[in-house]
């Protein structure tokens, strides 16, 4: 069994002038929201193998309050091509994920884990910021994911 955890960034900030989108940070809301799903996902005892994030500001902060939360001792694997990635190029990352890691996480931006979610599950919702979406795949190597071994387990966010 593999399982992803797609993870929207938490809310950032708009406030502060002279930022390009990529450097925006966290505003209180997304530091706050982070630091709480992180907190779920640890009481449901979620240790991730593998961490892959956006490396935009936001989505740095984002998972590492999460990291922090669940104890993550490695190191975060920080890709500059997850922001603004295809959707194509987010499946092929996943696809290349060593088999030794069951359990991965993927830190990114919408709309494209919307439409990640939409492609393995079919969930049609709005991912907002700081939801997480679990998904297993009933397979052994990550080269096999599929919507047809995948299946939703679960899907939260702050406000639930």
């Amino acid at each position: 069994m593999k399982k992803l955890y797609i993870i929207r960034h938490a809310k950032s900030s708009w406030e502060e002038v002279g930022f390009v989108d990529f450097d925006r940070p966290l505003n209180k809301r997304g530091k706050i929201d982070a630091s709480k799903m992180g907190d779920r996902l640890r009481t449901k005892g979620v240790k991730p193998d593998i961490i892959l994030s956006s490396d935009a500001l936001r989505a740095k902060k984002t998972i590492k309050a999460i990291a922090k939360k669940v104890k993550f001792k490695n190191k975060i694997k920080f890709r500059k091509k997850i922001y603004e990635a295809s959707l194509s190029t987010l499946h092929k990352m996943i696809k290349k994920v060593d088999n030794k890691n069951s359990t991965l996480f993927l830190c990114g931006h919408n709309f494209e884990l919307n439409m990640m979610a939409q492609k393995y599950v079919g969930l049609d919702e709005n991912i907002p910021t700081c939801g997480i979406v679990e998904i297993e795949f009933n397979c052994n190597k990550w080269k096999d994911i599929s919507k047809q071994n995948a299946r939703l387990i679960s899907f939260d966010y702050p406000k639930n």
